[in-house]
């Protein structure tokens, strides 16, 4: 591959340690896979979020009130 596949500039060639691939400088395409799935944490539930808040609130009144 001596062109860029999105721009059609040269590629140069990049290698660190045992690790090469190819880039180009004019758009930025890097030759490197990527995983694209990612762990996706579930939402805070409507009720968790309440109970945080509260819980938070009687925190702050126990700190003011003394």
């Amino acid at each position: 591959m001596n062109e860029c596949p999105r721009c059609q500039s040269p590629l140069e060639m990049l290698t660190f340690g045992e690790t090469s691939t190819v880039a180009c400088s004019h758009c930025g395409y890097a030759d490197i896979p990527v995983e694209h799935e990612r762990d996706v944490e579930q939402p805070e539930s409507w009720q968790d979020a309440f109970n945080r808040f509260y819980d938070h609130q009687a925190r702050r009144t126990e700190e003011t009130t003394g």
